[in-house]
């Protein structure tokens, strides 16, 4: 029996107002792909024609595996698994990372000019 929520609405079924996760092999086949790609352009710069077909197999599996990963928009829309609390929690997150973006690159500019 597949479980629905909606905006607010916390079904019989949870305890919480949050969703977890379901198994994805996506973020596996992903790692791959990219370390796939690190080893691409070693053997590029070492055989050309090796590595120019290593590399493009890889940059095209890392381009599959981006387009395949779509579980969140799918749990997120057509599910209806993240309820009001996911999509403040997901809002709040967003806000403090660029928060620490700009503290690091404030920090960064910051030492440049000390050290200039």
């Amino acid at each position: 029996m597949e479980k629905k929520l909606y905006n607010n609405v916390v079904t019989e079924y949870e305890s919480h107002p949050f969703h977890i996760v379901d198994p994805s092999p996506w973020p596996l086949f992903t790692s791959i792909a990219l370390y796939s790609t690190a080893l691409g352009f070693i053997v590029y710069f070492h055989n050309f024609f090796l590595g120019k077909q290593q590399l493009l197999f890889s940059i095209f599996s890392v381009i599959i595996c981006l387009t395949a990963f779509n579980d969140i928009i799918r749990e997120s829309w057509k599910l209806g698994y993240h309820t009001l609390k996911v999509k403040q929690n997901i809002y709040l997150g967003m806000i403090l990372f660029i928060a620490s973006e700009v503290m690091f690159f404030f920090l960064f500019f910051e030492h440049f000019f000390i050290f200039s």
